[in-house]
């Protein structure tokens, strides 16, 4: 029998299992098929993923994430938000800040409270990572990339930016993004040899200086109705690229995510809620 706890970020949804005591037992070879079995809609629970809640060394809490076909992912902007959410409401911290470990380094998480509710949470996200050369050194870029990306894809050449934020994204810039196949180029992308990792992709559309509306595919997963570094990934590129302000809010299937990245520290934030949906056992 394992409990669990149902939560989303914006529709990005995830079942979180809390491995602090005894209450739970799970053999970790074993997580990846009870990943895709509990993310299976039809079958188990139903998520994006499943994120274990475990003891940390180095910070508050440590946070483990899987993909739902059963790979690991290094970081996740809304499973994070309700993983902060979590561990407050559950009564495991009484912390308003809270320092999490992850497989991309110590994340800080920020709530905002009411009548000792969380009802939003900012993450400190990092320094996005943009230049080839440091994407190269982590992995997310092929050793054979010297210069800017232009996939070869239905005899187009697409540009496309590559940026880390503890895991790989490529934003790509489209007209109007409610229209285009993400389904299709996302797949394409997502597998292409020049990401040894794989990759997530965020298809952007400008819609003014203060606000982009995004659609992403999430790498082992597919379409999703958000993605919190995704968000901040293709931020990251329209501020570089001169085409909003450094406070950005990002449209997504979901909800708007707010981005700022900051001039004093040089960091990411993001800001947005985090939801509850039920508690189960299985």
């Amino acid at each position: 029998m394992i409990d669990f706890t149902k939560m989303h970020g914006l529709g990005n949804d995830y079942i979180y299992i809390e491995l602090l005591n005894d209450k739970n037992i799970i053999v970790k070879e074993d997580l990846p098929k009870l990943t895709r079995y509990l993310c299976n809609r039809h079958f188990g629970v139903g998520a994006d993923g499943v994120i274990l809640v475990s003891k940390s060394e180095i910070a508050d809490f440590k946070m483990t994430i899987y993909n739902q076909d059963g790979s690991i992912a290094q970081m996740c902007g809304n499973g994070i938000r309700c993983f902060a959410k979590y561990v407050y409401e559950k009564g495991l911290t009484t912390n308003n800040i809270i320092n999490i470990e992850t497989d991309s380094g110590i994340k800080q998480a920020y709530l905002s409270l009411e009548n000792n509710q969380v009802i939003e949470v900012t993450v400190c996200m990092g320094n996005p990572i943009v230049d080839i050369q440091k994407l190269k050194e982590v992995g997310f870029i092929s050793d054979t990339i010297n210069e800017k990306i232009k996939l070869s894809i239905d005899d187009m050449e697409i540009p496309v930016f590559p940026v880390s934020l503890g895991n790989p994204h490529v934003v790509i810039f489209v007209g109007k993004v409610d229209d285009f196949n993400v389904n299709k180029y996302g797949k394409m992308i997502e597998n292409d040899k020049i990401f040894p990792q794989k990759t997530n992709v965020e298809f952007v559309q400008l819609i003014d200086r203060g606000h982009i509306k995004m659609r992403v595919w999430e790498r082992g997963v597919g379409e999703t109705y958000a993605c919190g570094t995704g968000a901040c990934a293709a931020a990251a590129v329209c501020i570089m690229k001169g085409y909003t302000r450094r406070h950005v809010t990002v449209n997504l299937k979901g909800g708007d995510l707010k981005i700022n990245w900051s001039i004093q520290d040089n960091n990411m934030y993001m800001s947005g809620i985090a939801t509850k949906v039920f508690d189960g056992k299985i």
